[in-house]
């Protein structure tokens, strides 16, 4: 099944916790199948250094509600930089909050500048206090961990057939 981004956007601070805790900043990228079924990349951010996508991406910011198209996007210019990820089947974290979406989680936590979350902060809340909903329990449902090394059924896992699935293709 195929799937095609259908947006970016972020939550602040992070959306998903680890061991009780979230972080400064999570990037979604919303895919969509021509069936409907919805998949999500999410990619948490922690202070650093600043992040170059975010920079680019912030050259066109404003304030408010108004949006403005950023074009093409090639979302190899997020660097998603890691092939070790979690995978669950959740829910859209903004309403209707709809079940039955594949959620993969990038292990490896990004870095981004005081500076860039506060500017951030400023453009997509629109006076909120945060973006981010409460963390959901799990409800019995399996958090898949996916380690490129790992085994499966006994055969090597071939990255590259399995970077296609995150960009196109969740099963």
């Amino acid at each position: 099944m195929d799937y095609q981004l259908l947006q970016v956007h972020w939550h602040s601070p992070s959306e998903h916790s680890f061991n009780g805790s979230r972080y400064e900043l999570e990037l979604h990228a919303v895919h969509k199948s021509a069936s409907g079924n919805l998949a999500v990349i999410a990619i948490v951010y922690r202070y650093g250094h600043p992040n170059a996508f975010l920079s680019r991406v912030l050259q066109h910011k404003s304030i408010g509600k108004n949006e403005i198209p950023l074009g093409i996007v090639n979302p190899e210019d997020i660097k998603f930089g890691s092939r070790k990820y979690y995978r669950y089947v959740g829910s859209l974290t903004v309403p209707p909050c709809t079940e039955g979406v594949v959620w993969t989680v990038v292990k490896k936590v990004r870095t981004d500048s005081r500076e860039q979350v506060r500017i951030l902060r400023e453009t997509v809340h629109d006076g909120l206090k945060g973006t981010a909903r409460p963390t959901q329990p799990l409800d019995g449902r399996p958090v898949w961990n996916y380690n490129p090394r790992a085994k499966w059924s006994g055969v090597n896992v071939d990255w590259k057939s399995e970077e296609k699935l995150i960009f196109h293709m969740f099963v």
